[in-house]
């Protein structure tokens, strides 16, 4: 597989996709295809700059050494730490360029949003101080993820932020979390060995599991919370949802997590779709 393909991630993609899907689908009417494409493009480069960023960062922090998830470039040696902080950077500026568009067509206040988000995804991993290191990370993904991602793209779209987008972004959040979370705890022990502190790290191997499995049920309550009977189509992913959750309790760690986070974004990315469906119908 090319080498900037394994370090883009593709797994964490649905993170990316599945906000701009739900809130074009929650704009009805109102739905602009070109700016959902420019949202989807500003989403999804910023989400394979955060991966080049975080493996430029955390290959030169050295705390990829003995890394058992899937290749980082930088750690493995198939990349160098400046090319792979280059990829990172044009990543971030693919997004901006598109940020930028958006913010002519609507409000110039999206500037200001898109150099936060930036900002955010550099100091996950890097900077002088990483809130990543410190177990910030699953907040920063539900709220940029999840509700700066649900939320800007219906904003970009009908040029309004109801209450209802804010609903359905928490589902979204909450799936981005779950993929962070299945990341740092199979990464548990090795963090904690290089003085990361995730929020796996910080609450222990039990809790991180059980926190796994409340972002999950998180997501199908939000769902139903919106309070749209066609919404309950997610409850057909019901079933992925349960095997996920039955086998991170199962105490599986290390190497066997791996096929869970494919899993898990192909969980999100159902679920954007029935969500997307459902309220489509409504």
């Amino acid at each position: 597989m090319n080498r900037w393909l394994i370090g883009a991630r593709p797994r964490t993609l649905p993170a990316a996709i599945a906000p701009v899907l739900v809130a074009s689908s929650l704009a009805g009417l109102e739905f602009n295809w070109f700016r959902a494409a420019l949202a989807l493009m500003v989403s999804l480069w910023l989400q394979i700059g955060v991966n080049f960023a975080n493996d430029y960062s955390d290959g030169v922090k050295g705390t990829d050494t003995n890394r058992v998830g899937p290749t980082r470039l930088v750690a493995s040696g198939l990349a160098t730490a400046q090319s792979v902080k280059i990829a990172a950077f044009i990543s971030f500026g693919i997004a901006s360029i598109c940020g930028l568009c958006l913010a002519m067509l609507t409000s110039p206040v999206l500037i200001f949003v898109g150099v936060i988000a930036i900002a955010a995804a550099w100091n996950y991993t890097g900077g002088r101080k990483p809130y990543g290191y410190i177990g910030f990370g699953e907040l920063s993904v539900f709220v940029f993820f999840g509700l700066v991602a649900t939320v800007g793209s219906f904003y970009v779209q009908t040029e309004r932020i109801t209450l209802m987008s804010f609903i359905v972004a928490i589902p979204m959040g909450a799936l981005s979390c779950a993929i962070l979370a299945i990341n740092n705890l199979r990464d548990l022990n090795q963090d904690a060995l290089v003085g990361k502190k995730t929020l796996a790290v910080r609450v222990g191997d039990l809790a991180a599991r059980r926190g796994f499995v409340a972002l999950l049920v998180l997501a199908h309550t939000a769902a139903i919370a919106t309070f749209r009977p066609a919404a309950l189509l997610t409850l057909l992913v019901a079933p992925l949802t349960f095997s996920l959750a039955r086998q991170v309790m199962s105490g599986v760690n290390g190497k066997d997590l791996i096929p869970l986070l494919g899993k898990t974004g192909k969980l999100q990315l159902i679920f954007a779709l029935l969500f997307a469906t459902g309220l489509a119908i409504y």
